[in-house]
């Protein structure tokens, strides 16, 4: 059997991290199977889905690296679902219902009061023809409810294992709307249907919608496919993500310098037991990847976490890799020599530009008033060039003996002179590349 699997956004905003967190885990599981990926725009809902978001969505996956073998819009297949629409009608799977959202509240509220389930208390099937025609008569528009059986309704997930529910707990879905469009459910029955997906690979939020589909399948006279239901994400502490952190979007982040393969490489191990470590390919992902790994548990998304891969993603990174992209910043003296002396001191790409201007433009030093003659004495003992690696281990050395300071006294006026910094990459990688002229004008505080 080809493994089809299907990410199925809705243009109605911005990919966050949720979002790319099951695109991923789609994408992986095809991959890893040498199956087959879909991007299934969900763009029904009119009002609120725009080609602009249908474009941003596009082009977050392929910034992260990841492909579909097919694009398939649902707005090109309303005749589709109008036909899946009226064969449930004919087979007496679907009823019209007329009462109101406020009356359906009510309904709602009093279920409760008495401790029984909120559902449906199918009404409307109570309805005869004469009042059926009545209603419509009067001008009052229905909506569609598919009716489902009440009997058992189970499945074996990827990851939670055995499901079962009680076709009696379950309300009956409303499949559309009193104005004629569709909701999620059916249209997106069909589309597997016709799409022949395989394996339906989504957050536990979905599990009872899992159920109900499964009937509808059965009524549409196909088999239902796989179902594999993550955990959500929560915060660190276990809680519902904040809407700061729900709302994240990958442009937000693109923005602010996370690298795409920090976010694949934390996202396909979230919420499994296995090793979170940055990866620079996503070939390493497929191999390592394994559905069964992931757990019921909680998945907690840090932001904390993905700056630390992130910085160490760039750490690991060799120049060849990294070097165009310098270039695009604009960072005309950004070498070899000066990447592998600036990487481990990298959060991200972006903080490259500090230190290509300490090390090629001018900056001003941080000299206190009693290291004033410190300096001096340590400019006089400046070695000529060329310099290398070696230089700042023979410079201080010779300043130390001539100045008796060690340690923390000696290092860090140095560095605060030369950089303007109290931190950064070692001074022996550095100090060649700043250079004896630059070095010179700033032990002597001259901006430079």
């Amino acid at each position: 059997m080809t493994v089809i699997v299907r990410f199925a956004p809705s243009p109605t905003g911005l990919l966050h991290i949720g979002n790319i967190r099951m695109a991923l885990v789609n994408w992986l599981y095809a991959r890893k199977s040498s199956g087959h990926v879909i991007l299934r725009l969900d763009d029904t809902d009119q009002e609120r889905s725009t080609d602009a978001f249908a474009n941003a969505i596009q082009e977050d996956l392929k910034w992260l690296g990841l492909s579909w073998d097919q694009l398939e819009k649902q707005s090109n297949r309303l005749a589709d679902y109008d036909a899946a629409f009226q064969r449930l009608k004919s087979d007496g799977r679907v009823y019209p219902c007329f009462e109101t959202s406020e009356d359906l509240e009510y309904k709602r509220r009093r279920a409760m009061r008495s401790g029984k389930p909120p559902i449906y208390d199918r009404a409307s099937l109570k309805l005869s023809e004469d009042q059926i025609e009545g209603k419509l008569a009067a001008g009052e528009a229905p909506h569609w409810r598919f009716k489902l059986n009440h009997s058992e309704i189970a499945f074996d997930d990827l990851v939670r294992g055995h499901v079962s529910f009680d076709g009696n707990n379950l309300s009956d879905p409303v499949l559309v709307r009193a104005d004629g469009t569709y909701l999620y459910m059916m249209p997106s029955t069909v589309d597997d249907i016709d799409m022949a997906v395989s394996h339906v690979i989504r957050g536990e939020d979905h599990v009872t919608n899992s159920a109900i589909q499964i009937q509808l399948f059965e009524a549409l006279g196909a088999e239902a496919p796989a179902f594999a239901h993550l955990s959500l994400l929560t915060d660190v502490a276990g809680g519902g993500l904040s809407k700061r952190l729900g709302s994240m979007s990958l442009q937000q982040m693109r923005r602010d310098g996370i690298e795409p393969m920090s976010i694949n490489s934390l996202l396909a191990h979230l919420g499994t037991s296995d090793d979170i470590a940055p990866c620079h390919q996503l070939q390493e992902l497929i191999d390592s990847f394994d559905i069964s790994h992931f757990g019921r548990a909680a998945a907690k998304f840090d932001p904390d976490r993905l700056w630390s891969l992130n910085a160490s993603l760039l750490h690991e990174t060799p120049y060849d890799a990294v070097g165009e992209r310098l270039k695009g910043l604009e960072l005309s003296q950004a070498n070899e020599a000066f990447w592998d002396a600036i990487r481990p001191n990298l959060r991200r790409l972006e903080d490259a530009r500090i230190w290509h201007a300490v090390c090629f433009s001018d900056i001003c030093p941080s000299i206190a008033d009693n290291d004033r003659e410190f300096m001096a004495t340590a400019k006089s003992l400046l070695p000529g060039e060329p310099w290398d690696d070696t230089t700042w281990a023979t410079w201080t050395g010779a300043v130390k003996e001539e100045t008796g300071r060690k340690g923390k006294s000696l290092f860090l006026p140095l560095r605060l002179a030369l950089t303007g910094l109290d931190h950064g990459p070692e001074l022996k990688q550095l100090l060649p590349l700043i250079g004896r002229e630059f070095t010179q004008n700033r032990l002597s505080g001259n901006p430079s």
